[in-house]
C-alpha cells in the first residue's frame, strides 16, 4: 500500500478547492466581458458595459477631454453612474434591452446552464472527498475525480459559448459595440477549468490501485492454497 497516498489526496484536494473557489467567483460575478461603443466627436459621455452569466451592468462615463479622444468608450474603470439589471429571460420583471437586442438569448441561457452543471458537479465531488476522509472510504475518490473533471469540462464549454456570444455581438452590424475585452471573471473561469480538469485526473490516478512493479509482488500477495 502506498504510504504517501493520503498526503497526495490532500494535496490534490487543496488545489481542487482553489479551482472550486475560482469557479464560484466566475459564476457569481459580472466581469466576463467588457463592451465599448463608438464615441462621436461631439459626445460628452458614453455608455460602456460589462456582463456575466446573469446580469448586465452599464456605466455612464463622462468624457473630460474633447480634443484628443479615442473612438471607443472607456476604460470601464473610469468613474460614472453604475446600473445593473438581470437578463430578461431569467427575471421577466427586469429589463435589459441592450443585451436582449445585441446578442442571442440562447447563448446566455446555454452558458448559464453549463455553469450550473459545473457548480453541481464540483459540489458533489467535494462531498465525496469529504466522506472518504471521515469514513475511510477510498472508493469514493474515483467518482469524486470524475465529478471534478466533468465540472472543468462544463465550465470551459460555458467559456466558449460566452466567447462566441461576444464575438457575434461585435461582428453584428446592428449593434453599437465596436470593441470588447475579457475581464477577470473570464480569467477565473479559465483557471478553474485547468485546475479542476488536471487535478481531477490526478486524483483519479492517485485513487487507482498501485500496479505491481515485478511479478513477485503478485505472487507474494496471493492467498495460500488450502
Amino acid at each position: 500500500m502506498d504510504q504517501n497516498k493520503p498526503l497526495k489526496v490532500r494535496l490534490a484536494f487543496s488545489v481542487i478547492l482553489l479551482g472550486v473557489s475560482l469557479l464560484f467567483a466566475a459564476v457569481v460575478t459580472d466581469h466576463w466581458a467588457v463592451l465599448s461603443p463608438s464615441v462621436e466627436e461631439n459626445s460628452t459621455a458614453c455608455d460602456a458595459a460589462h456582463f456575466g452569466l446573469w446580469r448586465l451592468c452599464t456605466k455612464r462615463i463622462v468624457l473630460q477631454e474633447r480634443g484628443h479622444r479615442e473612438k471607443s468608450c472607456g476604460p470601464i474603470s473610469l468613474p460614472g453612474d453604475h446600473n445593473c439589471s438581470y437578463f430578461k429571460h431569467f427575471t421577466p420583471g427586469e429589463t435589459s434591452e441592450i443585451f436582449e437586442v445585441t446578442t442571442q438569448k440562447e447563448y446566455s441561457i446555454s452558458a448559464a446552464a453549463m455553469s450550473i452543471f459545473s457548480v453541481g458537479f464540483a459540489i458533489i465531488g467535494t462531498i465525496c472527498v469529504l466522506l472518504s476522509f471521515r469514513k475511510k472510504r477510498d472508493y469514493l475518490l474515483k467518482p469524486a475525480s470524475m465529478f471534478y473533471t466533468f465540472a472543468g469540462l462544463c465550465i470551459i464549454i460555458s467559456v466558449e459559448v460566452m466567447r462566441q456570444s461576444v464575438k457575434r455581438m461585435i461582428d453584428s452590424k446592428e449593434t453599437a459595440w465596436i470593441q470588447y475585452s475579457y475581464s477577470w471573471s473570464f480569467a477565473c473561469a479559465c483557471a478553474s477549468f485547468v485546475l479542476l480538469f488536471v487535478c481531477g485526473i490526478a486524483l483519479l490516478l492517485i485513487a487507482l490501485p498501485r500496479f505491481p512493479q515485478n511479478p513477485w509482488e503478485t505472487c507474494m500477495d496471493a492467498e495460500p492454497e488450502h
